[in-house]
């Protein structure tokens, strides 16, 4: 494990408890109304993957139109809570590696990823994407969603390394204060990363968050 994910791995970790704080602004209530709407139509009736469910935030909406929700966590704390969240009796839930999603897991006609493709480095991208889609049966489709640069007006970039990675610093409930790889990938370099195996591609552009909506080939 890289120091940046270890150090991930460790802010998260002690964060669960509270985590779904990060959702409960005033002026993100339209786009989560878009976002889990989105969801329940997107997937409904299909098999899902739920690639770093955290504390299953999202899972409960995924939940309520599938044929199956597999949500899946490389962090044991967020994911004993998102177990024993409301709406989740149904789903399976499996701690794993997001950049080597193992085939246990089984083959899904969907995926979804919440806040996470900015805490990839950008060197991992690839490798992550590998691991997604050979998780995936030709047809799947695919929603990303994660924060827009809205969110810099709270966090800051405190740092960039010379690979083109962003760090913001995070001060927890306990006064500990964080340093958390925080990317955001533009627009182009989102259709980059999935182009050569997608269909379909969309973009778009929420006042806080950004989602990526794809079809595997």
């Amino acid at each position: 494990m890289s120091q940046s994910s270890a150090q991930m791995h460790a802010y998260y970790a002690q964060r669960a408890s509270y985590y779904d704080a990060v959702y409960e602004r005033p002026e993100r209530q339209e786009d989560i109304r878009i976002v889990r709407e989105l969801l329940r139509t997107e997937f409904a009736g299909r098999t899902v993957l739920e690639v770093a469910c955290g504390t299953g935030y999202w899972t409960p909406s995924i939940a309520e139109t599938v044929s199956s929700l597999t949500a899946t966590d490389g962090t044991p704390e967020p994911l004993a809570v998102a177990r024993i969240r409301p709406g989740t009796e149904t789903v399976r839930f499996e701690l794993a590696d997001a950049y080597t999603l193992a085939e246990t897991l089984g083959v899904f006609q969907g995926a979804f990823a919440g806040l996470w493709l900015s805490h990839v480095p950008v060197g991992e991208r690839s490798r992550f994407f590998a691991s997604l889609h050979a998780r995936l049966s030709s047809g799947a489709r695919v929603v990303l969603m994660d924060n827009n640069e809205v969110q810099l007006r709270d966090f800051p970039i405190a740092e960039t390394d010379p690979d083109g990675n962003t760090f913001q610093l995070r001060a927890l409930r306990d006064g500990s204060v964080h340093r958390v790889l925080k990317n955001f990938p533009t627009s182009s370099e989102l259709h980059a990363l999935v182009a050569g195996v997608a269909s379909s591609i969309q973009v778009r552009e929420l006042q806080n968050f950004w989602l990526l909506q794809y079809t595997v080939r």
